[in-house]
């Protein structure tokens, strides 16, 4: 070609140039890359640091192009006549380096996409913005796209140009706010960020991508290409299966776990299991001990472990602490085979202040509110996300059901939905701003959690909802068509702390406090229910669930004994943190293990045996399952007796079929003699008793016993019994002939 070294500045300034080796150039692609000019085709290519370049053609054959350096700061050009596909050779100080030219190619993103991202309904962010391992044109790579509106400039950079963010600068799609650039040979397992510029010319802390679907493990703070191949998932009869599940007919007991502190390997420097080795070990324990479910806790990449991942960064990369992302989905696939579902607390409520995260994203409160009184929460010291915002929204869908859909995961529980819900949460006058009406509702957050549990539901009908909500906020559970905020069932709070609160008096006291065990039925049928006995009861000086229980050793255990009874008796689903089942005495402890040398001992080994058994026998009999939300399948038989601290609860189906009567004696004196009502006449079988002596307790009762023509509780015949101290017996009716 003939055209002149100067020609190839053809349309642009040396201003333009000096731009973009300062990496203050917004528009790269109106530099780099191919552009027509007299017959030809002119291209130009950013690569500071390089000795020479050459123009290649793709498929390696035709002539080679020397480019020329038109600016010092690294800027090649030449000019050829066509406008074949090509390669640039680089000739770097220590090494050749041949590749496809990022700005060869053109647009990526289409339209839809971006106007659905701003619409925030575009469902599938995962697989739209972040890294997208893919080809173009023949080429494999990477397409980069990330959110950043106010940006000046946005790079991504990584360990394949040494974290330099000129570059690699992206092209801004408007008026989205959207940036992406394709990078060629890239691939998974990459390492990435991006480098920002706001609005004002400052260079950001390098910025890790907000939907990576993979991360480095803390404390590095990297973003990782994912891969691009979906996992061979082998449970598509369970998936099938999940409406009814999601329906909560049927039993749901759950165990809650932390994946990083269930069980360490002391002899390995205490490490934590991986997704692999919990599959191996986990799963089959939770199987025996009967449970319907785990429940991890967030799981989502987090940079500080002290927080359990109720601070996560990631909302769509599973932390690197315990493996990839396939060995997750393995996970999950394995507890599916097992018949097990696996639930995720999942924290849409707040993120950290941390600089390389989502904080001021682009330069500005992008993700969080500028107003601290809408947007900083004091007690987590963390930022609030902007709900009124629809590429928030949006996002936070997005992840939710990145989780239920890509990784099959069976349902969410949401965290801190009270704090969403109250502008004034935790807050003193002054520190909150009204809704538009005056009030302390937050309106936003309301048609978030609509929208969020309508989309769920349309989408995932294998997948439940529940709301850890800790205040009286009416139609948490209640159908979003009909004005509730749709979540299939919430925590109960008030019954976990008024339990407790009854089960830490001393034996002799209780009866003054009888009523904190009733009043939870007083409202048992306002929302579905779950009842948790969850972490945050065994951590920040409260003691363990054991340490709780008044008197000595004994009496500890069969107050904890006699307390999963009545839970289990209880309508309403379970909920059960690890290490309650074995009765440990210490506090949780995120960087140590459970302290599984317990079972060694008979007393310990016979609770996590009795809460199995319980487990079992809330799966195999449907009187314990139907009264958890249907009111005329409970009856408080005995609900007044707070002289003898007894309760009496009668679980039975809708067509009277099935009954069970649960009896709990609340003091260390067994009651001889104690008659109690029953609604049918014949023999009721003692099922299970709390005091037996396979679980450590005195095996004080009966077997089973008849019922006699003596009116009791409102009914025309009872039975006598003795109940056992400190204890919960289970009694079965058998029909005659039966």
């Amino acid at each position: 070609m003939n055209i002149e070294r100067s020609e190839l500045m053809t349309g642009i300034d040396r201003a333009a140039l000096d731009a973009l080796v300062d990496g203050r150039h917004g528009d790269p692609f109106a530099l780099l890359g191919p552009h027509p000019a007299q017959g030809a085709t002119i291209i130009r290519a950013f690569l500071p640091g390089a000795e020479g370049v050459e123009i290649l053609s793709r498929d390696g054959s035709g002539t080679r192009f020397r480019m020329h350096a038109i600016h010092p700061g690294g800027i090649f050009a030449a000019a050829i006549d066509r406008g074949d596909a090509y390669r640039l050779r680089i000739q770097w100080p220590e090494a050749v380096q041949e590749t496809e030219d990022p700005y060869a190619f053109g647009l990526l993103l289409g339209d839809l996409d971006l106007h659905l991202i701003g619409q925030g309904t575009h469902y599938d962010l995962g697989r739209t913005l972040g890294a997208r391992a893919m080809e173009v044109d023949g080429v494999s790579g990477v397409r980069f796209s990330v959110w950043a509106p106010n940006a000046r400039r946005v790079s991504v950079v990584g360990d394949f140009n040494a974290w330099d963010g000129r570059r690699h600068p992206m092209r801004l799609r408007q008026p989205s706010g959207v940036w992406e650039l394709f990078v060629p040979r890239l691939g998974p397992g990459d390492r990435y960020k991006f480098e920002i510029l706001d609005r004002n010319g400052t260079v950001l802390p390098q910025k890790a991508d907000p939907v990576a679907r993979a991360s480095e493990a803390a404390p590095a703070t990297a973003s990782i290409v994912a891969a691009s191949q979906p996992f061979r998932w082998t449970d598509d009869d369970w998936m099938r299966s999940g409406a009814a599940r999601r329906a909560g007919e049927g039993p749901i007991s759950v165990y809650e776990v932390h994946p990083g502190s269930w069980l360490r390997i002391a002899e390995e420097s205490n490490r934590v299991l991986d997704w692999v080795e919990l599959s191996q070990r986990l799963i089959p324990y939770v199987q025996k001990l009967g449970f319907t479910h785990i429940e991890l806790m967030p799981i989502m990449e987090h940079p500080f472990g002290g927080s359990w991942g109720y601070q996560p960064l990631g909302l769509f990369a599973p932390t690197g602490r315990y493996g990839t992302p396939e060995d997750l989905a393995y996970f999950i696939d394995r507890c599916h085979a097992a018949g097990i579902g696996v639930l995720l607390d999942w924290v849409p409520a707040h993120f950290p202040t941390d600089v390389w995260g989502l904080a001021r994203f682009d330069g500005t409160a992008l993700y969080e509110h500028e107003d601290p009184r809408e947007g900083f929460h004091k007690d987590w010291n963390t930022l609030i996300y902007n709900l009124g915002r629809n590429e928030v929204k949006g996002f936070l869908i997005a992840s939710a059901l990145e989780w239920l859909e890509h990784f099959h995961i069976d349902g969410l529980r949401v965290d801190a939905v009270a704090s969403m819900l109250y502008r004034d949460y935790s807050r003193k006058d002054g520190e909150w701003i009204p809704n538009k009406y005056g009030g302390r509702e937050n309106l936003e957050s309301v048609e978030f959690f609509k929208h969020l549990n309508s989309i769920i539901h349309q989408r995932c009908s294998h997948a439940f909802t529940v709301a850890e909500e800790s205040t009286a906020w009416p139609g948490v559970t209640k159908p979003v068509e009909e004005g509730g905020l749709g979540f299939d069932f919430k925590w109960n709070m008030g019954w976990m702390h008024d339990t407790l609160h009854y089960m830490e008096k001393e034996p002799i006291f209780r009866r003054h406090h009888h009523g904190m065990m009733t009043f939870g039925m007083v409202y048992a049928y306002s929302e579905r229910f779950m009842l948790p006995l969850s972490h945050d009861e065994v951590v920040h000086g409260k003691g363990s669930l054991i340490g709780k229980m008044p008197g000595d050793a004994w009496q500890r255990m069969a107050n904890l004994r006699a307390y999963f009874g009545f839970m289990w008796a209880h309508p309403g689903k379970k909920l059960l943190f690890m290490g309650g089942e074995i009765g440990q005495w210490t506090e949780w402890n995120h960087d140590g293990s459970i302290h599984w040398d317990l079972l060694d001992r008979p007393e310990h080994a016979g609770l996590q045996r009795l809460v199995g058994d319980l487990n079992r026998l809330y799966r195999a009999e449907p009187a314990l399952q139907f009264a958890d939300l249907h009111p005329e399948g409970f009856e408080w038989v005995i609900g007044d007796d707070a002289e003898n601290s007894v309760f009496g609860l009668l679980r039975k189906t809708g067509d009277g079929k099935s009954l069970i009567l649960a009896l709990s004696n609340m003091t260390p004196v067994a009651r001889e003699g104690y008659r109690v009502g029953v609604p049918q006449e014949g023999r009721w079988q003692v099922v299970l008793n709390t005091d037996a002596g396979l679980y450590g307790g005195s095996n004080l009762g009966q077997v089973e016993v008849w019922t006699d023509a003596e009116s009791a509780h409102g009914h025309p015949q009872s039975v006598m019994l003795t109940l056992p101290p400190l204890a919960t017996i289970y009694l079965k009716w058998t029909p005659p002939g039966g």
